[in-house]
């Protein structure tokens, strides 16, 4: 009997996956792959239910004989294993993202005359709404606050991106581009007070409240899935963050990152140019102790940053800091530098990882941009944020336009350089 593949990533089963397997019965015995989680999250699908759980589900479908784990969404070592003598799969591959995959489905079956067999794919009601509830569940606090966790076991490093509405929510949600031969996206976002605060035209001093930034955050979620990672500037008073955690994590927030310094904030790129004050070892670390008594979950992380660097107080400050912070219960440590040569971030990363395998270490490429994620990654760094790009190429491009309008007194001039307004649209989903 002829061998027939069908891979499925699906948490709920509906009407276009059951046509698949009916398609693919009719020409053999149907082995179906169950997408991994670690392969699931760079598909921009992520899991609400356990691999286990996907295998027996798919296992119970009639017409399945056999389901298997696929490791990877590349089809190499699947095809390797099985030699399918058909692979079947809906037809809405063919653009976008996963064109990808397909072609990479076409090579390996083309080296054995084995056939690809794309099903329709089934668009009704039913069916958006099924899509529609997934995506509605993934965004429940439950799910979304444990996803920055699972991110940091499952991915060689996490990519966050800074997000300060929905608009730039949904960009870091929706953007998907190919890379070395498979999809590639952001993996969480970064709600930072920089950008918040200048979009709404205020300077990053922490002169936008606790209340204002909550309202930030309440836009971002409710549009996107994504973990979001807040940066909470110094966390204020001790009293007051761990109401502030309580409500962070009552959100769904996965992690705030405050830094080691005290009295009125100024933005650490000013470095030593500004008078800054950076807060003691034990009074820091009390406040990082109140955070982790006051949260009800295992999901929420509170992630110390240093700023001793930035600060020019050395490297041994920097490590004894981080030692302290993480007795204290941080999550994680933020180590951060405004050379432009990443030697001594990797100097902290190197000998941190020395005495600590496991405390996640985040990053934020500002200044020294020309490290890669992988070069980072083999440091022991877990996390990088991309804290202000977005922010950065939106405000030189608007202001060009505004300023070629009153040059040229119309909009013609500026109209080759502008995204159409259709395809703006078309981020924003209808329910």
């Amino acid at each position: 009997m002829k061998t027939v593949y069908t891979c499925f990533c699906t948490d709920v089963i509906h009407a276009g996956h059951l046509n698949i397997i009916a398609h693919a019965k009719q020409y053999g015995r149907v082995i179906v792959g169950a997408l991994s989680d670690k392969a699931l999250i760079r598909y921009n699908k992520f899991p609400i239910i356990s691999e286990e759980e996907r295998v027996r589900m798919y296992g119970e479908l009639e017409g399945v004989d056999e389901v298997v784990l696929q490791e990877d969404m590349l089809y190499d070592a699947i095809v390797e294993r099985l030699h399918p003598d058909y692979i079947v799969h809906g037809d809405n591959w063919r653009e976008g993202p996963e064109a990808v995959i397909r072609q990479n489905v076409l090579q390996l079956l083309s080296a054995y005359g084995g056939e690809l067999i794309e099903v329709g794919y089934t668009y009704n009601p039913t069916v958006k709404k099924i899509d529609q509830q997934l995506k509605e569940k993934l965004a429940m606090p439950e799910y979304r606050r444990k996803r920055l966790r699972q991110l940091i076991d499952m991915c060689p490093i996490v990519k966050a991106i800074e997000a300060h509405s929905g608009l730039t929510g949904l960009i870091a949600e929706k953007t998907v581009v190919e890379h070395d031969g498979r999809p590639d996206q952001f993996d969480a976002m970064w709600v930072s007070s920089l950008c918040d605060s200048t979009a709404k035209g205020k300077p990053d001093i922490e002169l936008v409240d606790m209340s204002s930034r909550l309202r930030t955050i309440d836009d971002i979620m409710e549009v996107t899935t994504k973990p979001i990672i807040l940066d909470g500037d110094t966390g204020g008073l001790a009293e007051h963050f761990v109401y502030n955690v309580r409500t962070l994590e009552r959100m769904g927030v996965s992690a705030v990152i405050i830094e080691d310094k005290k009295g009125l904030k100024k933005n650490s790129l000013f470095g030593t140019e500004v008078e800054q004050t950076q807060a003691g070892i034990e009074e820091f670390a009390a406040k990082i102790a109140a955070g982790k008594q006051a949260q009800l979950t295992e999901d929420f992380m509170i992630i110390a940053r240093i700023e001793s660097l930035i600060l020019e107080r050395g490297m041994e400050d920097a490590l004894t800091r981080a030692k302290a912070f993480v007795a204290a219960g941080a999550d994680g440590i933020m180590i951060h530098s405004r050379k432009k040569d990443p030697e001594e971030i990797l100097e902290f990363c190197d000998r941190f990882r020395a005495e600590d395998a496991h405390t996640p270490i985040v990053v934020v490429p500002s200044s020294f941009n020309t490290i890669t994620e992988e070069e980072l990654a083999s440091h022991g760094v877990n996390i990088v944020i991309y804290a202000n790009q977005l922010t950065r190429s939106a405000f030189p491009a608007m202001q060009q336009t505004a300023e070629d309008i009153l040059r040229y007194h119309r909009a013609k001039e500026v109209d080759d350089r502008l995204m159409p307004i259709k395809e703006i649209i078309t981020l924003i989903d209808e329910l």
